[in-house]
């Protein structure tokens, strides 16, 4: 399975600078229409969860699945930065003491530590209304239709049967001790819905045919997974200081995993098979397609 290449990580740099960018633009201080106020407190706990590093890997995906079926740069960016948005909700809620209950998250105290409870759950609630904003606001290059269809889309992936369905999955694994199948199944919830979106929606907003949609949202599923799979894998295997987080929680909370059950060999060598089925969907498209191969790779051999 091939490393991705140095090419691919200044590519990813530049796009999650772009999209950390328009995210302080989006989280200023100053009223938007129809707004009344924007509490200080608010927007500062919100910034502390949204702009505190990170790789951006959803957002990225957007863009160059856009990319790949010649979509709207300007509104590939846009939809990127209301999934980042949806993304970092999902963290700051995520860290909370009722959740996974983190102190800290890429090597910086969490929302709930930085400020308090309260000020994060609202952090985080508007953070998700944030993500529906800019994608109808008429900033967003695309036309009504397809603004309707990537929301749609994007509540699907995040909400009941997907994200938030998949957590509350996850705090039953606690106690319930799910099978395989209940893994997996959580797992393409909690965290696949939302890389799966990330690349259809490329393909939402390019206005593609059938198959190149189903095309990118099957790369997704199988990205998705080895997403999980590798993260995983890392909280066995890395250290907190290089993960930017606490690690071994899973085990500690007796929490089922794939890694757990198959072991280390087994993980690597799923994660290479699901490599190959990614790379294998967007072989129609050749070289055009070398930015999204090379992010599966990046994936799966992720360290942190």
């Amino acid at each position: 399975m091939n490393t991705p290449t140095a090419a691919f990580e200044t590519r990813l740099e530049l796009c999650a600078t772009q999209v950390e960018a328009l995210l302080a633009r989006l989280l200023g201080d100053t009223p938007q229409a129809d707004e009344i106020a924007r509490p200080a407190r608010l927007m500062a706990a919100m910034r502390h969860g949204a702009l505190n590093g990170g790789k951006r890997l959803r957002p990225f995906l957007v863009v160059e699945s856009a990319a790949l079926l010649s979509g709207n740069a300007g509104a590939a960016l846009r939809v990127g930065a209301a999934l980042e948005c949806v993304h970092c909700y999902s963290l700051v809620h995520d860290d909370l003491p009722a959740m996974d209950d983190d102190d800290t998250r890429r090597g910086q105290p969490t929302v709930h530590i930085q400020y308090d409870e309260a000020t994060a759950i609202l952090a985080g609630d508007s953070l998700l209304t944030l993500a529906f904003d800019i994608i109808a606001a008429p900033e967003t290059p695309l036309d009504d239709c397809r603004k309707v269809e990537l929301m749609l889309a994007l509540s699907r992936a995040a909400g009941i049967g997907g994200m938030a369905g998949g957590q509350m999955f996850d705090l039953q694994a606690e106690t319930e001790n799910p099978d395989e199948a209940g893994i997996i199944r959580l797992q393409a919830m909690k965290t696949g819905a939302l890389i799966r979106f990330a690349c259809e929606a490329g393909a939402i907003l390019a206005g593609a045919n059938d198959d190149g949609r189903s095309r990118l949202r099957r790369f997704g599923e199988k990205i998705g997974l080895a997403f999980q799979l590798s993260d995983d894998l890392l909280d066995l295997t890395a250290d907190a200081a290089t993960l930017g987080k606490a690690t071994g929680k899973d085990v500690a909370r007796g929490k089922g995993t794939l890694p757990s059950l198959h072991g280390i060999a087994w993980t690597e060598a799923r994660l290479a098979a699901l490599v190959s089925e990614a790379e294998a969907l967007l072989e129609p498209y050749g070289p055009r397609a070398e930015a999204l191969l090379q992010a599966a790779r990046f994936i799966a051999h992720r360290r942190h």
